[in-house]
């Protein structure tokens, strides 16, 4: 019945100047200049005050207006009913304190639900903060335990396809870091320029901290097998394969280096990987890279 009201507007109100400068502005959603209006036909002509009250609650409790106040809607219908017992706006009266008493019920139904999930997503929020705060201490924690398990990697596997570089201590894995390999993955290194990184058994047998690709560690290619494999095609087998961080003055790149395949045949780490691994992959150490 309210919206019905409602959307009715105040179209039957058309007695004098006023009354029609009201019924202007209520159509036009100024809603204060025509409470302002109905006020003074109150006043000016008290024997149509039922009427003004009814329209004048009608407006405090429009839902288009802005600024309603369902209290003085209420004071407005219930004054009809107390001082108008004969009114022809009585029984409408009666039927808006109804209407407004329920969406006054609804409206604070809905405030306390706003209020409940409010509620829910700063709890949310605050336990999001402490799952953060707890896994950055289990990254800390991996980090003390990695570096208290390793005095140093007694073999280093470079995995090709999975594009993974393992340390691993007497048999375990400790640590595996996303790599970057040549240009040209698939297969063996076979000759010098053919941008592949080998496979095979080798070892580290030399260490650069001044490398062009911020820290180096030297891996034995070619070995015995990758020479007289090309001997047999007759090319140079190549060499310079390393271990080894970003290109220097380019390590804002970070891990999204790993997105392609973008060294010569050498396998590629962040800087920081770098870093964790030249500091536990001495000289010697073996290096088992597959397909």
């Amino acid at each position: 019945m309210l919206s019905a009201i409602l959307s009715g507007g105040c179209s039957h109100i058309d007695e004098g100047t006023l009354s029609q400068e009201a019924n202007q502005f209520f159509n036009q959603g100024d809603y204060g200049a025509a409470l302002g209006k109905y006020e003074q036909l109150m006043a000016n002509y008290p024997d149509i005050e039922d009427r003004v009250l009814f329209e004048m609650g009608i407006v405090y409790a429009y839902p288009k207006n802005a600024q309603k106040d369902y209290r003085k809607s209420l004071d407005c219908f219930q004054k009809i009913v107390k001082d108008s017992p004969d009114s022809e706006y009585r029984y409408d009266s009666q039927m808006m304190i109804l209407q407004i008493h329920n969406v006054i019920i609804k409206d604070q139904k809905i405030a306390m639900q706003q209020e409940r999930l409010e509620t829910s997503r700063q709890a949310l929020e605050r336990k999001a903060a402490e799952i953060a705060a707890l896994q950055e201490k289990v990254e800390s924690l991996e980090e003390t335990v990695f570096t208290l398990r390793m005095a140093s990697a007694d073999k280093v596997l470079i995995e090709k396809q999975a594009r993974r570089l393992s340390l691993l201590a007497k048999g375990e894995v400790i640590k595996t870091y996303k790599i970057a390999l040549g240009g040209n993955p698939v297969g063996p290194k076979e000759r010098q320029g053919d941008n592949k990184t080998p496979e095979g058994t080798y070892h580290i047998d030399a260490r650069n901290g001044n490398s062009g690709f911020h820290l180096s560690l030297h891996i034995s290619y070619p070995n015995e097998h990758d020479k007289k494999r090309a001997k047999k095609l007759g090319v140079s087998p190549g060499g310079d394969i390393m271990i080894h961080g970003i290109k220097n003055g380019f390590s804002q790149v970070g891990a999204s280096h790993a997105e392609t395949d973008w060294t010569e045949g050498c396998i590629a780490v962040t800087n920081q990987e770098m870093e964790e691994i030249y500091k536990f992959v001495p000289i010697g150490t073996v290096v088992e890279i597959t397909p």
